[in-house]
């Protein structure tokens, strides 16, 4: 297990930190592993916390983003993350579910009415408003997560961020919600630490290949890649939810 889940924690932190929607692999392979529905979001709370704050530094360190700018949105990451996580043993499965197709479906949306588009070294435009949606965002990554990286990364182009420091915001973000929401599940006993370890590794491992390369990638292949996710992890979720 430990191999299966370490493995799980690489390829979910590497397609997450790009394009997001990395949870469409770590949290159904932790499923298969036998891990109950709360523990594996819970491992997948803390590996997220530490992976995407060891991105989030690199990102840092390369000057890609500044402290100031990634603290205009604490609040809001953590207001949402600590709200989403203590409120997740309220709603059942299926609850969670039809809230992340509404989620999506509208960040998806937001292609095709964005008014700019972003480059590839731009500086960070104006954020005026956007506080709701990381709100609503990390609400929904404290009670169940998958797919939050994708509405982050569509909610900060849209507002026409770069594709690179969009990754910096969306990789604070994930950082302050999770560790908000781990706190939760902690506190209810739900981690399950040798399962937490193993995936984190891993997912440590996947983030940092995932920034280094990240500066690379050609932006249309980037938003195609993110488009992708999105229309997958829709599907996967109507699928889950009607059977």
């Amino acid at each position: 297990m430990f191999i299966l889940l370490l493995l799980a924690g690489f390829f979910t932190a590497l397609i997450g930190t790009i394009a997001g929607s990395g949870g469409l692999i770590g949290l159904p392979v932790m499923l298969l592993a036998g891990l109950p529905i709360h523990s594996a979001i819970a491992t997948s709370k803390f590996s997220n916390t530490i992976s995407s704050f060891s991105s989030f530094a690199y990102l840092l360190r390369k000057r890609e983003i500044r402290w100031k700018e990634a603290f205009s949105i604490l609040p809001f990451a953590f207001g949402g993350g600590i709200a989403g996580g203590l409120t997740a043993g309220l709603l059942s499965q299926s609850t969670l579910e039809a809230l992340a197709i509404i989620f999506l479906s509208t960040a998806f949306s937001l292609n095709f009415i964005r008014k700019s588009s972003p480059s590839q070294t731009g500086d960070t435009e104006n954020l005026k408003g956007i506080g709701p949606f990381l709100t609503a965002i990390g609400f929904y990554d404290g009670m169940f997560g998958p797919g939050q990286a994708t509405m982050l990364m569509h909610t900060f182009i849209y507002k026409g961020v770069s594709f690179i420091k969009s990754i910096a915001f969306t990789r604070f973000q994930t950082f302050i919600s999770c560790s908000a929401a781990f706190t939760a599940y902690l506190y209810n006993g739900h981690f399950i630490w040798q399962a937490g370890l193993a995936f984190c590794l891993g997912s440590l491992m996947g983030a940092q290949i995932a920034v280094k390369i990240a500066g690379k990638v050609p932006l249309q292949l980037a938003k195609t890649v993110l488009n992708v996710m999105t229309l997958i992890l829709i599907v996967k979720l109507v699928h889950s939810l009607l059977f």
